[in-house]
């Protein structure tokens, strides 16, 4: 049945969402009872993420089905950046009465599509009407017996580096604010972040110190790091990937490429502090970790403080 979320009503709209889930291992009970069900012999990692219409995405900028992606892809991102095993994902959404079906097929099609590239289930939720449209996710995740990766231990001497792409979401951004659809690598890395899942457990088994997700902008997040461990990071902007497509959007809006680096979040790159010598082959190594020597904890580019774009904040 098509038409509103209003004209099926919810119980047949959770009926809609729910039919042929695929259950996990560790899922004794999916969606259709008052709560899910799971076994899990070690450390539970939990972590919740929310996505309200016109702050985290646009509907003339992204579709149904990237929104799903998105969702999904942010929340689990912050599974793998405590060094765990995502497992499962719970979602709430609120929306307005007159939505489409046809919306929701599609958000759904896009969910269960990031599970199936995250590895995780999609074990329940809930679902209400709303002003506009609002996705809350409920990530899960196992440490295996491992410890977890916080951001309290990068060490002087650590080298820094990352998995996945930065800048590439900002990019996209800065075109889609200017109705514009091109450089269309830029507007699908925003639409669609490429998280490298498996990267915080590979972290883990390299030994990594610290290690967080690149969501609110590179500096922002090992600014993190550096306050949680009393360390300066000093970053080489010439290890830094400036990409073709973000060249040209820097050049189109007459912006310096490295505020979409360093500021730039939403690709949910991984990025972590390891012993010398420890960085796995498929990490990019951008800086080193330094004593503070005085100093204040802070973040460095080329041995000087970055005073350019911070990376973004809600208020």
């Amino acid at each position: 049945m098509n038409g509103t979320l209003s004209d099926v009503g919810e119980f047949a709209l959770v009926d809609r969402i729910t039919t042929n889930l695929v259950k996990g291992p560790q899922v004794s009970l999916g969606p259709g009872d008052d709560a899910a069900v799971m076994s899990v012999d070690t450390a539970l990692v939990v972590s919740t993420d929310v996505m309200n219409e016109n702050v985290h995405f646009r509907n003339d900028w992204a579709s149904p089905t990237d929104v799903g992606h998105r969702c999904v892809a942010g929340a689990v991102a912050d599974i793998e950046a405590m060094g765990a095993v995502p497992t499962a994902v719970l979602i709430a959404l609120s929306a307005p009465k007159e939505t489409e079906t046809a919306w929701l097929d599609k958000f759904m099609q896009g969910v269960r599509d990031e599970c199936d590239l995250a590895h995780v289930c999609l074990v329940g939720g809930d679902l209400s009407s709303g002003v506009c449209i609002t996705v809350a996710v409920t990530a899960l995740g196992e440490t295996r017996g491992k410890p977890v990766i916080k951001r309290d231990s990068a060490k002087p001497g650590d080298a820094v580096a990352y998995k996945g792409r930065l800048g590439w979401a900002a990019a996209g951004l800065a075109v889609l604010s200017r109705g514009f659809r091109s450089p269309r690598a830029v507007v699908s890395a925003y639409q669609r972040p490429q998280v490298p899942y498996g990267a915080g457990a590979e972290a883990g088994r390299h030994g990594a110190t610290s290690l967080t997700d690149v969501s609110d902008g590179l500096v922002a997040d090992l600014g993190h790091i550096a306050h949680a461990s009393a360390v300066v990071i000093d970053l080489d902007s010439g290890c830094l990937p400036i990409a073709e497509p973000m060249e040209a959007v820097a050049h189109a809006t007459g912006r310096n490429p490295l505020d979409f680096l360093l500021a730039g979040g939403e690709d949910h790159a991984l990025v972590a502090t390891f012993p010398f010598g420890q960085v796995p082959q498929t990490w990019t190594v951008i800086g080193r970790v330094q004593d503070l020597k005085g100093r204040d904890p802070a973040i460095l580019i080329d041995g000087v403080e970055w005073l350019g774009a911070q990376g973004w904040t809600h208020f």
